[in-house]
């Protein structure tokens, strides 16, 4: 029997419990690869491995233990949402994107906490975090109503959230910084219409359709300051700063490169090349393609792993994370996604034109890695605005 945490207020999790966790995650692995098909094909992932990550505990991962959850550190997170991603890259993305509302609830004031996790700390969170929506101040909370784009999981969400840009009737609230005060507001799934959008190559199976609401209200306790609110639960989780979602996002890429190494690795044991008379894995070529896949997963891992542990380090020691630091694990991300990117082009090259076939892991490897990349949490663009903080620069956006 399993002594992981899951009642409020329970410890966070322990070395043996992450290990359990870690478990469960890769013993998901042929479930969910037997599904691959119908996971293309609905463009959502089936209602099996949803219940699946569910039972495994995955979407509370992240849940402060005050509202039932097992607050994992994020090294402890990525090396689940890994396993996951090796076996399929949008069961791996809903995992980790929808697993984030346990993130928001380090900032929740206890009414929301509760109502949201409560009596279900496996709920399902998914949302848009561009702020596209419209929230206008009215007594006891907001009327909100807007459209948002990529709502990963949204079909199978039972809460959603939404980054509205604050109004006072017409005219925009501003924050302490003189710029447009943007909150995410909280709403159960049914009060909310979804659009049919995502018609896709990569990550097909996440469902990351839009969503919109109308003339929504929305009690003022179940909204959050967006980017830089003050975390709520006492958790060194919570006092990562907005930075550790571009982690979690790069936990994907990476898991989807394991899973191409190890496809073209069982590939080459029978694969002859036309024109060879040696098998695929007796060629020096693939040897190499592999060596230097293996190089560029673990070089980008190791450097997150590292830029992780020097954040928390000294959330540790000063109570928050340094402009530095962020910057380093900002490039730790960005660099993880591109590492991944490329590992896995090389093997879908070694594949030879076996890589080519939809039935082919290395196929649906290489779609999927190059969506992920594609996130503006892991966008190139964070070299420069890191570099501008390693150079003495304000980096120019409160997203960091």
């Amino acid at each position: 029997m399993s002594t992981i945490p899951s009642s409020p207020g329970a410890a966070v999790a322990t070395q043996l419990q992450t290990d359990t966790l870690i478990r469960r995650a890769r013993d998901l692995a042929p479930v969910i690869r037997g599904c691959r098909d119908e996971i293309d094909t609905a463009r959502q992932l089936p209602a099996t491995i949803v219940e699946a990550l569910r039972t495994a505990g995955v979407f509370r991962l992240l849940v402060p233990t005050r509202f039932g959850g097992y607050e994992v550190d994020p090294i402890t997170f990525i090396k689940i949402i890994e396993e996951i991603s090796a076996a399929d890259g949008s069961a791996g993305w809903v995992a980790s994107v929808c697993s984030v509302g346990g993130l928001l609830a380090g900032y929740m004031r206890e009414e929301a906490g509760m109502a949201i996790y409560g009596e279900n700390p496996d709920a399902i969170v998914a949302g848009g975090i561009n702020p596209t929506g419209k929230a206008t101040a009215v007594d006891g909370g907001y009327l909100i109503q807007g459209k948002w784009a990529y709502g990963s999981g949204i079909r199978h969400a039972d809460w959603v959230y939404g980054s509205c840009v604050v109004y006072d009737g017409e005219q925009t609230r501003l924050d302490a910084a003189g710029k447009a005060e943007i909150r995410l507001m909280l709403f159960p799934a049914t009060a909310c219409v979804v659009h049919d959008t995502w018609h896709v190559g990569g990550l097909r199976g996440t469902g990351s359709h839009d969503f919109s609401v109308s003339d929504l209200f929305i009690p003022s306790d179940r909204s959050l300051i967006a980017f830089a609110g003050g975390a709520l639960q006492p958790g060194i989780l919570y006092r990562f700063p907005f930075s550790l979602f571009a982690a979690l996002i790069a936990a994907i890429p990476l898991g989807i490169a394991r899973g191409a190494i190890s496809a073209l690795v069982e590939l080459a044991k029978s694969k002859t090349p036309m024109g060879a008379n040696t098998v695929l894995r007796e060629r020096s070529s693939a040897q190499i393609a592999v060596a230097r896949a293996e190089a560029l997963v673990r070089s980008g891992r190791a450097f997150l792993f590292e830029a992780l542990r020097e954040m928390r380090s000294e959330i540790v020691e000063s109570g928050e994370a340094g402009m530095r630091s962020r910057a380093l694990l900002r490039i730790a991300c960005t660099q993880a996604a591109l590492s991944a990117a490329k590992a896995v082009d090389l093997m879908f090259e070694a594949g030879g034109a076996t890589s080519v076939y939809t039935s082919s892991p290395l196929e649906r490897c290489f779609r999927d890695v190059h969506a992920a990349k594609q996130h503006i949490a892991v966008s190139s663009t964070y070299f420069e605005v890191s570099g501008r903080v390693l150079l003495g620069l304000d980096p120019g956006t409160a997203r960091f």
